[in-house]
């Protein structure tokens, strides 16, 4: 097989992985069920499995980032996948306890996702050096694509099957897809037709100790964590925020899917956009556009229409961060080391993970509204387009 051909198969693995990788951002559906008989988990419970897995997920990624470095994209992947759909399935098998689900869904399969995620996004770069932030764009929006599919499969074996069994049967698909796609990645020659060579022969590559101890780290991290923590509040909360607010389940469910068809198609937006004006200049536009949008959002849920206007602009700029950071730390340090210094950058997403969803969870349980969790999300976004202007290349 030639190399032409090889590296449109990585982008086909690419995406497969990611789409399984991408169910936990359909976890809003599962809320309300779980909080409902025989579970009857708080709230602050259903988030705080949400957490746990975007935790568990960038903590992993760190070992995964650095296996893959090693040992190639591959079995990495492959290994992510089962993981992911042993997790689900345990789930499936159990009784749907906080303890259980946060072990099986939180824990498992977010080392799942972690080991899984990284391996597409360095892959990809290094086939496509010279179109980063499209290549970037195409392998996560897998990753937004999935929650909108997973959400309407996991919507529908709920209803016909209950959510254990939910769990259980999304497992299955999420362990065969993702052991698929994986098979199919796999890193470029070391010279290649594409240009690697001489694209990476104009940037230093990083080790990961000395990347760390540059500022232009230290700002991304910042960064990354403020945009991703209201994005990711959002995604845990929308569908219980649309029925509290006064919607039909049905309609506060279809926003859903709209936040997830639009993270998917604002990875790839973003990702070219900023191949054309820049990183820090498209990092800016994004910033804003979402902060302004947290700052209204808590008066947009009484409207379907709202609510989906609302999910739109979320998910379209919180999808965006997984094409533009990626893309910012090979601009910055390099791609022969991507796989450990992404995944040290993505750290701030597992941080971003705990304080979004058990904030708005919290907030809510406390005050009975999501107020209080939506304006100081607005404020670190906007906070963070200001930052932008210092991490220039």
């Amino acid at each position: 097989m030639n190399d032409e051909t090889k590296k449109y198969l990585v982008i086909l693995g690419a995406v497969l992985v990611q789409l399984c990788l991408g169910a936990i951002y359909a976890w809003s559906v599962f809320v309300n069920p779980l909080k409902a008989e025989p579970f009857e988990l708080s709230t602050t419970q259903t988030q705080a499995i949400f957490s746990v897995g975007l935790a568990t997920f960038a903590l992993v990624m760190i070992f995964a980032g650095k296996w893959q470095d090693r040992i190639g994209p591959r079995k990495v992947a492959m290994a992510g996948g089962l993981l992911l759909g042993l997790g689900y399935i345990f789930a499936g098998m159990s009784n749907g306890s906080f303890p259980q689900l946060a072990l099986f869904i939180g824990i498992i399969g977010g080392a799942g996702i972690g080991l899984g995620y990284v391996c597409p996004i360095a892959a990809g770069v290094k086939w496509f050096p010279d179109k980063k932030g499209l290549i970037s764009g195409i392998a996560v929006a897998g990753f937004g694509g999935g929650a909108w599919i997973f959400s309407q499969i996991g919507s529908s074996f709920i209803s016909s099957y209950g959510v254990l069994k939910a769990f259980l049967y999304l497992g299955i698909i999420f362990a065969s897809v993702a052991f698929v796609g994986g098979f199919l990645l796999e890193n470029p020659p070391k010279q290649n037709k594409n240009g690697a060579k001489k694209a990476e022969s104009k940037s230093t590559d990083y080790a990961w100790k000395e990347m760390i101890g540059t500022r232009k780290f230290w700002l991304l991290w910042i960064m990354f964590t403020f945009a991703a923590m209201a994005g990711l509040m959002v995604i845990g909360i929308l569908k219980p925020f649309g029925i509290f607010a006064g919607l039909s389940a049905a309609a506060a469910g279809s926003a859903v899917g709209i936040l997830a068809i639009f993270n998917a198609a604002g990875r790839i937006t973003w990702g070219v956009v900023s191949d054309k004006i820049g990183r820090t200049k498209s990092m800016f536009m994004m910033f804003l556009l979402q902060g302004m949008m947290m700052l209204f959002l808590v008066n947009m849920g009484k409207s379907a229409l709202l609510l989906a206007v609302a999910a739109a602009w979320v998910g379209f700029n919180f999808g965006g961060n997984f094409a533009l950071f990626p893309s910012a730390t090979a601009d910055f340090f390099g791609t022969k080391n991507m796989g450990i210094n992404y995944a040290l950058v993505f750290t701030s997403y597992g941080v971003a993970g705990i304080i979004g969803p058990i904030l708005s969870g919290k907030v809510f349980d406390i005050t009975g509204s999501y107020l209080y969790a939506f304006i100081p999300a607005g404020i670190v976004c906007l906070i963070a387009a200001g930052l932008s202007w210092f991490a220039k290349k």
